[in-house]
């Protein structure tokens, strides 16, 4: 885990908390990120805007910020999620196959992964108010266009749309939520309760899907996010957020290599979205599609190490603390991809919906707004380690759990496995937000753009390689238990003879012919094999994550060992100076 430092409690001072204040210009040439100074030939970039001062809120007012933070994320992140969960379900209303559906989450990741690095940016120059409103008014009306599309070629252009159309919505749902805060809770409180509601929306859209299919299936399922883009919209304008002075922050160069950068991470979302369902190995321009992204990835990084005044600082991110942080946010991403993938990819095996899984997503529903309660109460500086402690746990017991499952496993032997690894989910993201985001406001705030680019590609471009890498690892069990299976289903085998004829005699009434019910026998128990070898398959992969989360922890465990060996033997050096 990233280290806590006492000077990190300089982020709580007006000047540093508020995330209201506006971001741009280059990073401090004082100082390199390793500590030494700067080359003389480095220049200062544009000076960054005072931070807006917090102005202190009755509780009703506070309150309503906090609504409508709440009601900004909500209408987000079931952007993205109703199309995830409904994959299979949209199939049949838009005349596509689960490969072309795939698509539309592509398309609403390639821009969405990076756009909130150049967002940030034009907040700055163009002010915190106007950039509300205009960004909930295109939001609207991007969404509003989805109750008017009923094919899939027209459906990935409106979704491209909406992912650009979504990019500033999350920090706005931030921003409101912080606004009701005094400076000394925003980093804990507000945090916590911020990521909290962006943590949620995954059950909440599963849990609503079944209802919204039924109302107009595709259509159907954007009523409800239209309806609550629409009371964002009055809620921003009702609620202006305290905004500091403009800032012309933007140069040139800052979108010519914002493009590169866009291009890259946009690349990489859309192989990590598609390659599980074409196959890696199938489809060519996979390979070029990701070659394209590296090489522009390559070009932004070179071309930021030689600007007098970066859009972001790649020195700092490659220093040994934020790679140490980024490894830690992917690693955890990675593993909640269990959830994500693995659980409702376990049950679609088994032939279940979202409607049959009512009571599971309840479940972790309550079980991630307990565990951001539970933040809201004790998040607070040098209490991190300790509670990604309590997350990795969780994690790992729950994921044991899942692991025994068999083709007899319902949702109900999953209450508390799912409820323990959705608590961990939320556990984790706002003790790490709350380290990175004091750490990137210690060196500055021209840092929080680098701060971003980090946050954002571990977590929104974390959890498409996630999700990847999860599905990719059951496909090459299912392959190897399917042969495992296939080699010990013998004809000659008289318990082999005799399941056939049991299954073959379902259909006796309608097939008079032994041979055609022996086939259709044999067909039935391929179908069940297949249900057995992605069973296993899933139990592989969620052993695998309670592996990789019992490393995590363990390394997690003495990291810690050594900073209190550390601070001992400090402790002890004046003693014995003294004596």
């Amino acid at each position: 885990m990233l280290e806590e430092r006492p000077d990190h409690e300089s982020a709580k001072t007006p000047a540093g908390a508020s995330l209201s204040a506006q971001v741009g210009g280059a990073a401090p040439a004082d100082t390199m990120a390793d500590g030494s100074p700067a080359p003389s030939g480095r220049r200062r970039g544009q000076p960054m805007p005072a931070p807006a001062p917090f102005v202190p809120k009755p509780v009703w007012l506070a309150a309503l910020y906090v609504f409508a933070s709440t009601a900004i994320a909500m209408t987000q992140g079931l952007g993205l999620n109703l199309i995830t969960a409904n994959l299979y379900q949209i199939q049949g209303p838009l005349g596509a196959t689960l490969n072309e559906t795939v698509w539309l989450s592509a398309a609403y990741l390639a821009p969405n992964v990076s756009l909130t690095l150049l967002l940030t940016k034009v907040r700055a120059q163009f002010g915190l108010r106007a950039f509300a409103t205009w960004a909930i008014v295109a939001f609207v009306a991007v969404t509003s266009l989805h109750l008017f599309v009923d094919d899939i070629q027209s459906a990935i252009v409106v979704r491209f749309f909406a992912g650009v159309a979504a990019s500033p919505m999350s920090s706005l749902a931030f921003l409101y939520m912080l606004e009701s805060f005094p400076p000394e809770r925003k980093m804990t409180v507000g945090v916590s309760l911020a990521m909290t509601n962006l943590s949620i929306v995954v059950p909440l859209s599963r849990l609503v899907s079944p209802s919204l299919l039924d109302l107009g299936d595709w259509n159907g399922l954007f009523l409800l996010e239209t309806a609550l883009a629409l009371v964002s919209f009055a809620l921003i304008k009702l609620l202006p957020l305290n905004s500091p002075p403009k800032t012309p922050v933007i140069e040139p160069m800052d979108v010519v290599n914002y493009a590169f950068i866009a291009v890259g991470l946009g690349s990489t979302a859309v192989v990590a979205t598609v390659g599980p369902f074409y196959w890696w190995f199938e489809a060519p321009w996979i390979g070029g599609l990701l070659a394209i992204g590296v090489a522009c990835l390559t070009v932004a990084v070179v071309v930021e190490l030689n600007r007098a005044n970066p859009l972001i600082d790649i020195r700092w991110i490659t220093s040994k603390e934020i790679l140490h942080f980024a490894g830690t946010l992917l690693l955890f991403r990675l593993l909640l991809s269990e959830q994500a993938s693995g659980a409702t990819g376990f049950f679609q095996v088994l032939g279940l919906k979202n409607e049959q899984m009512t009571t599971l997503y309840l479940v972790m529903l309550g079980s991630g707004l307990a565990a951001g309660l539970f933040c809201v109460c004790f998040v607070r500086p040098g209490r991190a380690p300790y509670i990604h402690i309590l997350a990795l746990s969780c994690l790992i017991a729950g994921s044991l759990m899942d692991a025994r499952a068999t083709v007899l496993t319902r949702p109900e032997q999953m209450y508390l496995s799912q409820g323990l690894i959705s608590a961990a989910g939320v556990l984790f993201l706002p003790p790490a937000m709350a380290i990175g985001f004091a750490s990137a406001m210690k060196k500055g705030m021209n840092y929080i753009l680098s701060f971003l680019i980090v946050f954002l590609t571990t977590q929104s471009l974390g959890g498409a390689v996630g999700s990847a890498i999860f599905r990719t690892f059951v496909t090459v069990r299912e392959k190897f238990h399917s042969s495992q299976i296939a080699e010990s289903v013998v004809l000659s085998d008289p318990i082999v003879a005799a399941r056939i004829a049991q299954l073959g005699a379902a259909y006796a009434r309608v097939l008079p012919d032994a041979a055609l019910r022996q086939a259709e026998g044999l067909a039935l128990l391929g179908t069940q094999a297949t249900t057995q070898a992605n069973v296993l398959a899933y139990n592989d992969a969620f052993l695998a994550v309670a592996v990789l989360a019992s490393i995590g922890l363990a390394a997690l465990l003495v990291h810690l060992t050594v900073l209190h060996m550390r601070a001992w033997r400090a402790a002890r050096r004046p003693a014995a100076a003294a004596a």
